[in-house]
């Protein structure tokens, strides 16, 4: 019996160690400082898409209180396998940030991997994200428990809709270099907080609209970078300026009554919506 022992404390040894590169880059919590630390990719799960294909969702952890990084998408922010840039941020704000984008894979995707690599204070950080099943999480198919579901979000009032965190995509719209955008979104929710005995009592709580800047060169400023709108359905307006001419991405998170992070291991609570803007001059 004694024999037995050691060989199984041996195998959890090789495994622990085995696993600690991927341990450092999907871990979520760790030493938060004002400024220094690195950013890190996180693989949140994935879910399946009405039309068969499957969203491999990702966040990230930028370990700073209060430092913004920037990482442009090439040798140092780049997916694989495919093309380097396939929606992922640049723009890394504070703390975690959970679902930020998807990569949408095909029915077919099997057993393969896609991976998001980034690079920043001299280490590297890739996290793979895969079809096993116990990284399948609620999105579309309601929180287990409570039925809630994430908001519905348009960007025209009778045009496509969208929830979960792949979201939608709209643009490329075209705007000059200070010369302010109007962006609208609208949006809707079944009014049920994640768990409905924890949260009791925030039915029918308005969606709450958060913009971001997602990708670009320059900085970004929204006159109103926090709206909300009724659950039973709203439009909320904001105007954005830009910095510097390129192509950028803004993002729109629309969360329901489960607050600004509410289950974020389910991912049911909010959904993203994608802006693409050129910018000249």
């Amino acid at each position: 019996m004694p024999r037995q022992r050691s060989t199984t404390v041996a195998i959890v040894i090789v495994l622990v160690v085995g696993w600690t590169g991927l341990a450092e880059a999907q871990r979520p919590l760790g030493t938060v400082s004002a400024s220094g630390e690195t950013v890190t990719p996180v693989f949140e799960g994935w879910y399946q898409n009405p039309d068969g294909t499957y969203s491999v969702s990702f966040g990230y952890y930028n370990r700073n209180r209060e430092e913004t990084m920037e990482i442009p998408i090439g040798p140092t922010n780049f997916i694989e396998p495919g093309e380097l840039n396939q929606g992922q941020p640049t723009h890394f704000q504070p703390r975690r940030h959970w679902g930020v984008f998807v990569v949408r894979v095909p029915a077919d995707f099997g057993d393969q991997s896609v991976v998001w690599t980034l690079k920043n204070r001299g280490k590297t950080f890739s996290i793979p994200g895969s079809l096993h099943r116990d990284w399948k999480i609620d999105a579309l198919e309601g929180e287990a428990g409570s039925g809630n579901t994430p908001p519905v979000i348009r960007f025209e009032e009778h045009g496509p809709a969208a929830q979960a965190p792949g979201g939608i995509t709209s643009g490329p719209l075209s705007t000059s270099v200070e010369h302010a955008l109007t962006l609208t979104v609208w949006a809707s929710d079944d009014g049920r907080p994640s768990g409905s005995v924890a949260r009791a009592g925030r039915e029918d709580a308005p969606v709450k609209l958060t913009w971001f800047k997602h990708q670009g060169p320059g900085e970004v400023t929204f006159s109103e970078g926090q709206l909300e709108v009724p659950s039973a359905g709203g439009s909320a307006t904001t105007t954005v300026t830009f910095s510097e001419p390129g192509e950028y991405i803004l993002r729109v998170r629309a969360n329901d009554a489960s607050g600004v992070t509410g289950a974020g291991h389910a991912q049911c609570c909010w959904t993203n919506g994608f802006v693409k803007v050129t910018v000249t001059p």
